[in-house]
């Protein structure tokens, strides 16, 4: 399958043309929806109310003829015409009765089908394995389904509601052309229509180019114009003459497109206009012929006039639409066995036997490594960048699966279990935690949204943050701003301890919790997560040693492979890497005590 990206990519002319229709063949899907006859009928009534406000609009025509008819008599009684004409407001009144209940009964379908479609994507993407996050910018997916859903309204709003309603009228008018005059007239309407279609379709893409180049210039005077400020200003007029010459050609371009449209209709209504008039001077139409057949043409020519921008508007919409159901049809790379079961969570055993894994096959990571992490127990695992030690917690976690060797947890290998019950059973606490832009309270909350209050301010206590929030003048309500930047680091640690505890996990997971904290927040963290770790089974991803000393188990990694392990002391008496790393960290936690206290001396 083509991998999702979302840069900037030209397909070729068939390639194009494929994805649009698979991206149309998936719209239908979400505006015919399975189990929702409500929305069915929706449907049916506003193609319904389509159909007969198009009906009422060439019935108007005839009225015309016909009040031109009786207008034409020589003996012309002054109610006949009168009758026609309110009869050509009462049809031009229920023309615009059925195109509002077309709108009014087809809003909900079309919200709907939006909104599905923008929460299945959504789903979709966090089902996305963390190799496809890695990849990608967040603020780039974000932005492929804001415009794929934006692109929805407008095709919606046009190809059903203007280019669709156009096709039906061309349709009609045709047929009464050729029913009530003969197929020279069908032939003249029908052949303008097309000569307009193909031009402005010819026309609006050769124009695309400069509207391209437009853009890439504007972007370049608006980097120069900042660089400006610091070189000279030769640059910047020479991208703002780039821009001024594409604009020029653009506007020039557009001129031509209407020019040429201008012509065409022209000389489609002269030729049709000529036969009709003919038609009255042999006797064979009336001077209501001739005026209906002018109506006829001018109904149809009027919504071709945006044709051009509209062509342009919808060919932009279908391809964010295919972009955000190109993401859809991503596959994720983990995903959960066909009899997948929910994991039994017992004592919490950790078993990793003989496991490699690498990124790719360019990348080996991991090398046959094996440990346990008993019940209730915690081990830690040190190393150098590179080493593996957060690829462990990652595999655990299952955002990627083993390439050889397999991972249990109370004997169950978490391949064979669901997704989602492997990650109820486990608690993160990262580096760099994740806060949502809103209150204290439903940060912790998230943790387990069906927990109640009491047990919310419990976590908070046991994560020793309940102090500072109630010190806040807003308490629980504070808010903590975007990502948390209104809290401090180890504000940030403490709101997301008290989140795992309210989860409950029976298996923690501390990757790196406390490396980016300064000396003392961290030894009052580690109070927070000592108290958090009893009794579970832990796992601690760690930098700095000082934090691990009392962990049941140490182990060394380097380069994928466990080089040493045990406890802290029986490490340091082994004199090995881990004493090393040891004596290099104290040595420059010591300087740093050094340097601080010179700081604040008066």
């Amino acid at each position: 399958m083509r991998s999702f990206s979302t840069s900037s990519f030209e397909p070729t002319g068939s390639e194009e043309r494929k994805n649009h229709l698979r991206t149309l063949k998936s719209l239908v899907v979400y505006l015919w929806p399975q189990g929702r006859l409500d929305l069915k009928i929706r449907v049916i009534l506003a193609l319904a109310s389509l159909a007969l406000a198009k009906v009422v609009t060439v019935y108007v025509p005839f009225l015309y003829k016909e009040a031109v008819d009786q207008l034409s008599l020589e003996e012309t009684l002054l109610v006949l015409p009168l009758g026609v004409i309110l009869a050509y407001g009462g049809a031009r009144l229920l023309q615009q009765a059925f195109v509002e209940f077309r709108d009014f009964i087809f809003v909900r379908v079309s919200q709907h089908a939006q909104r599905e479609i923008a929460l299945s994507t959504f789903r979709h993407v966090h089902r996305l394995s963390l190799k496809f996050h890695l990849e990608r910018q967040t603020g780039g997916l974000s932005r492929v389904i804001e415009r794929g859903v934006g692109g929805i309204q407008f095709l919606l709003r046009f190809i059903l509601f203007n280019i669709l309603p156009t096709l039906i009228e061309i349709t009609m008018v045709t047929v009464i052309l050729f029913v009530q005059f003969d197929w020279r007239f069908s032939a003249a309407t029908a052949g303008t229509i097309v000569a307009y279609v193909l031009f402005t379709q010819i026309i609006t893409d050769w124009r695309l180019q400069f509207r391209r180049t437009m853009n890439a210039k504007d972007s370049e005077a608006n980097t120069k114009a900042i660089d400006s400020f610091l070189n000279f200003d030769r640059r910047y007029d020479e991208a703002l003459a780039g821009y001024e010459k594409a604009a020029v050609t653009s506007q020039t371009s557009l001129s031509l497109l209407n020019l040429g449209q201008g012509a065409i209709v022209a000389v489609g209504l002269i030729l049709v206009m000529w036969m009709a008039a003919a038609g009255v001077i042999s006797g064979d139409n009336t001077i209501g012929d001739f005026v209906m057949v002018n109506t006829f043409l001018i109904q149809l020519y009027l919504p071709l006039n945006f044709l051009g921008v509209v062509y342009r508007e919808i060919k932009r919409s279908l391809v964010d639409m295919d972009k955000m159901f190109e993401l859809l049809e991503h596959k994720p790379d983990v995903v959960d066995a066909a009899n997948a079961r929910e994991l039994e969570v017992g004592p919490g055993q950790i078993d990793f036997e003989n496991v490699s894994f690498g990124y790719s096959e360019e990348r080996g990571i991991l090398k046959n490594i094996s440990f346990q992490v008993p019940p209730g127990k915690t081990v830690a695992i040190v190393g150098p960048s590179g080493s593996g030690k957060s690829t462990i917690s990652r595999l655990l976690f299952r955002f990627y699966d083993v390439d050889q060797g397999r991972i249990t947890i109370d004997g169950q290998d978490i391949r064979d279990v669901s997704q989602l019950s492997l990650r109820k059973a486990i608690g993160v606490v990262p580096q760099d935690t994740v806060l949502f832009n809103d209150t204290i309270a439903y940060n912790i909350h998230y943790g387990n949204p069906e927990a109640p209050w009491e047990q919310v301010q419990e976590a908070a206590q046991l994560a020793q943050i309940h102090g500072f929030v109630e010190s806040l003048p807003k308490g629980y309500e504070t808010e903590v701003g975007e990502r948390g930047l209104k809290l401090s680091g180890g504000e940030k640690q403490r709101v997301a301890i008290a989140r795992t505890i309210l989860k409950g996990p029976r298996i923690l997971i501390f990757d790196e919790a406390t490396s980016a904290l300064d000396s003392h927040t961290e030894k009052e963290i580690q109070e927070s997560l000592r108290e958090v770790s009893k009794e579970r089974t832990t796992l601690i991803v760690a930098h700095r040693l000082s934090t691990i000393i009392d962990a049941d188990e140490i182990l060394v990694l380097r380069q994928g492979e466990i080089m040493e392990r045990g406890r802290h002391a029986e490490l340091l008496k082994l004199g090995g890497e881990y004493s090393e790393m040891w004596k290099k960290q104290q040595k420059s936690e010591a300087q740093e005590q050094q340097a601080s206290s010179i700081e604040n001396q008066p």
